[in-house]
């Protein structure tokens, strides 16, 4: 499961990489200057479209997985 520190934790990596601010990432990804800074203080509230347009400024890529799906790409593979 992905803990709400954990994500905040690689967003504040990747944007410090990057060379940004919290105010440079939140206008690069349209977003409201508070959203970047509560994303990583760690907040658990937040909305999905918004969150990606963080992940994609930074390059972040999020990955599903489960057994079902696991299971369903065995099967189209085969």
């Amino acid at each position: 499961m992905l803990e709400p520190q954990t994500l905040a934790n690689a967003i504040k990596m990747h944007r410090k990489a990057a060379g940004l601010s919290q105010l440079k990432l939140s206008e690069m990804a349209g977003v409201g200057k508070t959203v970047v800074f509560d994303l990583e203080k760690g907040k658990e509230t937040i909305q999905l479209d918004t969150l990606r347009k963080i992940l994609q400024v930074l390059n972040i890529k999020v990955m599903l997985t489960s057994p079902l799906m696991d299971q369903q790409s065995y099967n189209e593979k085969g």
